[in-house]
């Protein structure tokens, strides 16, 4: 995804995934391909944004619904899969926060 994702009007809640990666793909890519596919059929998925610089350090927000739809998506199976290998494998560090956007505004 490229670009800044078209959300409705606020409150929504938005989860911010900041990271450094490790070396080397080790099936990355194709994971968060899917993980993009699979959070976009989740009930409360509104859309996402993503960014990662020449050293690795990396920020993906995904929107929500709600706080209910943010923690649906975090029980989901493959996510779970997926958050695993991150912690082993993908991520020499990571931080997740969870905010409620309550305004937001542009052009």
């Amino acid at each position: 995804m490229t670009g800044i994702a078209a959300l409705p009007e606020p409150p929504y809640t938005a989860v911010i995934f900041s990271n450094l990666r490790t070396e080397g793909d080790q099936g990355y890519a194709v994971m968060g391909a899917r993980m993009q596919e699979l959070a976009k059929a989740q009930p409360g998925y509104l859309g996402y944004e993503s960014a990662r610089d020449a050293d690795g350090f990396g920020i993906t927000v995904s929107y929500w619904a709600d706080d209910h739809a943010a923690r649906a998506w975090k029980q989901v199976h493959e996510h779970a899969i997926a958050q695993q290998r991150g912690r082993e494998v993908w991520y020499a560090d990571y931080q997740v926060r969870v905010a409620t956007v309550g305004r937001a505004y542009g052009p």
